[in-house]
This record gives structure tokens, C-alpha cells and sequence, in this order.
């Protein structure tokens, strides 16, 4: 065989093989695909005409959304309402919860979030008060799947519980509730924990460096770590990690994610490596919204964009993995609706 034929073959080989690699590092890059499997509006006609805040959980049962409704953010009118989603399809909403301490006094309802504990029992944290600066944590329990509720019942007082992303159960079995707090003195970003049965309520201080933060949520790492991502007022999410089982937190710094000052979510999937976050990729404005997908909760890579508009408002998600594997997103649609996602993942 001539010289110029081997070199020639040897050139083919060489391309074959740097071409494999590389497709092994691309598939090493991005671990999952997603697919949108189906989208749509959770409901179409309420007599209210903002919503905003969403919350979702799955029961074991259908999955339960819940938001807050009314005339407007604030307005004393606003309530927390949910919905199911079973066979594929949302159910009428329903009240939950309203602000109203007595005949003379309502007060708004904030940011509900959805938690099933060990027992099968769905609570409902949320917030009433005029303001953030003045609100208090409230609770009620489903023993039922969320069909019906308790009277509404007090967090101990200086805590919150969740501020609007899910609780996290823990190895040991004690609620997580990744808080924080808005008043004269900032932004603070901190974490409280209970008993499975709402008792020996704690509170973890954590060193915000310097950051406005606010509403963080929870991610598990194989090695054992815990990260928090936050949203802020500083044009990125800040992050902050524990070594400890969340007994104590690293000081708040900047991650490369930009953030527009608006609430974010993520999830840990059940392989326990892949991590999803849902978020705004913009410094400005909330007319984008992205999924991200990570494998060390350090480099992202959008893999979903569920909206993108030259205007609108597509915020506050929130995001879980269901027990059939599929993934739920749930987001404020311009302020008007709650919108959803049903999403797969394939190569776990």
C-alpha cells in the first residue's frame, strides 16, 4: 500500500475517533433531554382577576397546585386556591384559605407552599398581612389528600416557614423550610426546621455577605452537600452551601446565573446527580423563562425554554419531580393565570 493511502486512512481514523470523543463529551456535558410533553393554563375562568405565587406537590393522588387570587397583589380580598390535576386534566379551583382574623380585619394572603410529610398528610404554609415587612406564617393540614383542611393555625412567632419554595424533608426526618425575611434592615436570607409533627421549631442564621436575598431554595449533592440558590437584588442568584446536614451555611456568594430580582426554583431529581433550576436568564424584565440543568450545581446549561416574549411577565415558578418520574412546572402567567408544564426527562 502506497504511503499516501496509509496516511490517508490513518487521517479517516484519526476523525472517527475524535469525533466519538467528542460525542462522548457532549453527552457527558448534558446528561438529560427534556420535552415538554404538555402545557396549558390550569384554569381559564375565575372571578379574580390576578393570581401569582404558585406551589405544587404530588399527592400520591393527582398532583395539587395552589396559588394566591384576587384583585390584586395585596388587595385584602386575596386568597390561596388550588386545583388537581388527574387523568391529564386540571379540576375546577377551589378556596383554601382566606386572610380574614375577624369581622372587622382582613388581611391578604402570600405565597403558599405545598409539603407532604412521612404520614401522608399535605400541609399548606402561607403568609397573611399587609405586607412582607408584616406578615406572619400560617399553616393548615390535609388529611385527605388536600379535599379538605384544618382551621388555620400559627408558626411559632419570629418564623415564617417556607417564603415560597417547597420544604425539604431531611435524612433525619426534620422539615428544612429555606426562609427569609423582608424589613427595615434588608433582605436576609436564613433556614428554620421542625418535627415531622410541626413541633421544636429551630432557626439557622446564615451570613448574607452583603447580598439583598430572598427565597431561596434547596439542592441535595451526592457527596452530601447542601446548596441553597437565591433569588436577589444584585443581578445574580447567590448561592450558599452546608457541609453539615444544613446545620450551618457558607457566607452568601454571587453564582454566574443572572437574576432580575424575581423568584426561582430547583429541584434535585431522584438519581440524586442531576439538578434542575427554572429561572429567569435575564437581569431585566421577566418576559424569559429557562430551564437549566446541572450536574454540580456550579455550570448550568439551558436546556428548555418555556417562554420568551419581546413583553409579558413569566415568574415565580415552581418545579418537582413527580412520582411517575415526570417533571411539574408551575409559573405566574402575566399576572392573570397560573400556567403550567409537564416535562421528560429522558437519559437518567
Amino acid at each position: 500500500m502506497k504511503k499516501e493511502s496509509i496516511r490517508h486512512l490513518l487521517q479517516v481514523a484519526t476523525c472517527i475517533f475524535c469525533t466519538a470523543i467528542a460525542a462522548l463529551s457532549a453527552t457527558a456535558e448534558e446528561p438529560v433531554s427534556l420535552k415538554v410533553m404538555e402545557t396549558g393554563f390550569i384554569y381559564a375562568n375565575e372571578p379574580y382577576p390576578s393570581a401569582h405565587a404558585s406551589t405544587i406537590v404530588d399527592t400520591g393522588n393527582g398532583v395539587l397546585a395552589a396559588w394566591f387570587g384576587g384583585s390584586y397583589e395585596r388587595h385584602p380580598d386575596v386568597c390561596i386556591y388550588g386545583a388537581f390535576y388527574r387523568n391529564g386534566k386540571w379540576d375546577k379551583p377551589f378556596r383554601i384559605a382566606d386572610g380574614v382574623e375577624h369581622e372587622l380585619l382582613r388581611n391578604p394572603c402570600w405565597n403558599p407552599v405545598l409539603f407532604k410529610r412521612d404520614n401522608g398528610d399535605i400541609i399548606l404554609y402561607y403568609k397573611i398581612g399587609p405586607s412582607p415587612s408584616k406578615w406572619c406564617g400560617v399553616y393548615k393540614i390535609s388529611q385527605d389528600g388536600g379535599m379538605t383542611w384544618s382551621d388555620e393555625k400559627r408558626i411559632p412567632d419570629n418564623l415564617l416557614g417556607p417564603i415560597k419554595n417547597k420544604a425539604i424533608r431531611m435524612a433525619d426526618g426534620k422539615i428544612l423550610y429555606p426562609t427569609s425575611i423582608e424589613d427595615d434592615l434588608g433582605w436576609r436570607v436564613y433556614m428554620e426546621y421542625s418535627n415531622q409533627d410541626l413541633s421544636g421549631w429551630e432557626k439557622t442564621e446564615i451570613d448574607n455577605n452583603g447580598f439583598d436575598a430572598i427565597q431561596p431554595t434547596v439542592l441535595f449533592h451526592s457527596d452530601g452537600r447542601l446548596q441553597l440558590l437565591c433569588r436577589s437584588k444584585n443581578r445574580k442568584i447567590v448561592e450558599s452551601w452546608s457541609s453539615d446536614n444544613g446545620k450551618t451555611w457558607s457566607k452568601l456568594e454571587a453564582t454566574v446565573l443572572p437574576n432580575n430580582n424575581s423568584g426561582i426554583d430547583a429541584v434535585t431529581l431522584a438519581d440524586g446527580a442531576t439538578h434542575l433550576l427554572v429561572y429567569n436568564p435575564l437581569t431585566e424584565g421577566r418576559n424569559k423563562l429557562s430551564v437549566a440543568v446541572s450536574t454540580d450545581g456550579t455550570n448550568w446549561r439551558d436546556m428548555l425554554t418555556l417562554e420568551d416574549a419581546p413583553r409579558g411577565e413569566f415568574s415565580y415558578p415552581a418545579i418537582i419531580q413527580g412520582v411517575n418520574g415526570d417533571i411539574y412546572v408551575t409559573y405566574t402567567y402575566n399576572r392573570e393565570t397560573v400556567k403550567f408544564a409537564v416535562i421528560s426527562v429522558n437519559g437518567l
